[in-house]
């Protein structure tokens, strides 16, 4: 007989647990046993407000989401993930995983040129439905890709469902169960959708654990895209898999201030956050002496660097920015990722 794969809890103890060798298993685990526990922060406009959902405040709003999902037949199809970055998308992106629909993650459209690389995903994909809000579907981008008869699937707007989680059924999707369709970049030719099981995202959540030193105390923030494979399994599931909580915020948002970034690793102690090379560059160059005054960078014990080439000379000019704020050079940690290999 085959010996199943070892997952852990943060105690180091094996779980082989009813349910908890899959995402699904492991959120249903956490709302029972850290069901208050705040496991998701999204900061809107960088940090003047803070939103939060709970494991158990999570798992029944996908169960709502997925007994919608399973009353209109979806189980087994795909399904076009349209949202902008924020706490829907995540309820959104598991109410698939618990309704045994295979989520399709995307790139929301910001404007027309952002079209032909959505129309294409949503063809090669072949997706049944599309998953958004009220506002991003009412927008002027996708009211003129719908009325250009662009769109011939079914919306379904996740942020205006009343409560129906009694109505779930647990679809107990195996190891081998396809969970998603992670697209390439497309920058080398068409985005190519790579197929994603739950024993793929289980094995890769075991690995990053184990390299990045996590537990249930270990905070993450990240600025990441939600729909990219660092974002989505490093920032949204690795947390759930250790028991930990994530703060988040829009790209946009660390992009318009490279601060804000900073600023929340420090106030909320945070042991791992990370980006690709540019962005600690952006942060020499854009953040000043006085924004470093009270900036306390001591908690931060893991600074992954990755997704595109790590550069010396910049990891460099970090430590030396950054020194003075309590940052320590042994905290980089060069990665390397492709969303073929699931994501480490």
């Amino acid at each position: 007989m085959k010996k199943p794969p070892h997952y852990f809890h943060e105690d180091g103890n094996d779980v082989i647990a009813d349910g908890a060798s899959t995402l699904v298993g492991m959120l249903r685990l956490r709302a029972r046993q850290q069901a208050h526990k705040a496991a998701y922060t999204f900061l809107a406009d960088g940090g003047s407000q803070a939103f939060s959902l709970s494991y158990g405040e999570l798992d029944r709003q996908a169960r709502t989401i997925a007994a919608n999902l399973q009353a209109f037949g979806l189980q087994g199809e795909r399904a076009l993930l349209l949202y902008a970055p924020g706490l829907d998308y995540i309820a959104a992106f598991f109410a698939c995983l618990y309704a045994g629909v295979i989520a399709v993650p995307a790139y929301p459209p910001r404007n027309q040129r952002n079209l032909p690389r959505l129309q294409a995903v949503l063809a090669d994909s072949r997706a049944a439905a599309i998953l958004s809000t009220a506002a991003l579907a009412g927008s002027a981008t996708v009211s003129a890709w719908q009325n250009a008869g662009g769109l011939k699937q079914r919306w379904l707007l996740t942020d205006t469902l009343t409560d129906g989680a009694d109505a779930w059924l647990d679809p107990c999707p195996g190891e081998a169960s396809l969970a998603f369709l992670q697209y390439t970049s497309g920058s080398t030719g068409n985005a190519k959708g790579v197929m994603v099981s739950h024993g793929n995202l289980m094995a890769n959540q075991q690995l990053i654990k184990a390299c990045f030193g996590h537990d249930s105390e270990s905070a993450v923030v990240g600025w990441l895209p939600l729909y990219h494979d660092m974002g989505l399994i490093g920032n949204i599931m690795q947390p759930l898999y250790s028991g930990a909580s994530v703060i988040l915020m829009s790209p946009l948002a660390f992009l318009e201030q490279p601060l804000r970034w900073l600023q929340a690793i420090a106030d909320y102690r945070a042991h791992t956050s990370g980006g690709p090379n540019f962005a600690y560059d952006l942060c020499v160059r854009k953040i000043s002496d006085e924004d470093k005054a009270g900036l306390d960078l001591g908690s931060w014990r893991l600074a992954f660097n990755g997704a595109e080439p790590v550069q010396a000379a910049t990891l460099d000019r970090f430590e030396q920015a950054f020194a003075g704020c309590g940052f320590r050079r042994e905290a980089f940690y060069p990665c390397y990722g492709l969303a073929e290999a699931t994501l480490l």
